[in-house]
């Protein structure tokens, strides 16, 4: 792709909580024209989601939260998501376990890395990385609920996968990092 695009001209338009920046390209299609584009992009960095799993009760464990892009579009309810977060400095297991922690209040030992989408490649920049572990009581160090300093207010939420899964059916679970995750457990079951 290197000999298709050239790059005209970027500007930042906000680096503020992320960096939303305004590129002019031109492209080399491929019937061999040249077009010019503009484009904007969104980065705040790549993350990681995870959804526990506990075989032996067939439960999930997932998140509540207010999320203020989803309510102005005019989702009133806080959202149910799978437990995420930011990079920041660490790799992708690195990170997800300590949001696990953080989030869950979970110390999650044997995690499995499925995927790492691109989840919205039009506009966001964000790589996610994919990961399920399994989970039993056991495993619980603290109430979770986030990081009260960084703004966060999560509950966290125990339920059966299929309950999950009737969540995504009827519309309770709207986040799609969340209905990939659920659907991929569903179609590919953890063995107690």
């Amino acid at each position: 792709m290197e000999d298709r695009i050239r790059i005209r001209s970027e500007e930042v338009l906000s680096d503020d909580w992320a960096v939303l920046k305004k590129t002019v390209l031109e492209y080399r299609r491929r019937d061999g024209q040249w077009e010019t584009q503009i484009r904007q992009t969104y980065d705040r960095g790549d993350g990681a989601v995870i959804l526990p799993y506990d075989p032996q009760r067939s439960t999930v464990l997932l998140v509540r939260q207010f999320r203020y892009p989803a309510y102005v579009t005019g989702h009133r309810e806080p959202l149910i998501e799978a437990c995420a977060g930011l990079l920041d400095e660490n790799d992708p297991e690195t990170a997800i376990r300590k949001e696990a922690e953080e989030e869950l209040g979970y110390r999650l030992d044997k995690i499995e890395r499925l995927f790492s989408p691109y989840m919205s490649p039009g506009s966001v920049t964000e790589r996610l990385w994919f990961f399920i572990a399994r989970y039993s009581p056991a495993d619980r160090i603290s109430a979770g609920g986030g990081a009260p300093e960084e703004g966060e207010d999560i509950e966290v939420l125990e339920m059966p996968l299929d309950e999950a899964l009737a969540g995504v059916a009827d519309g309770r679970i709207v986040d799609a990092k969340t209905i990939i995750l659920i659907q991929h457990l569903k179609l590919n079951p953890m063995k107690a």
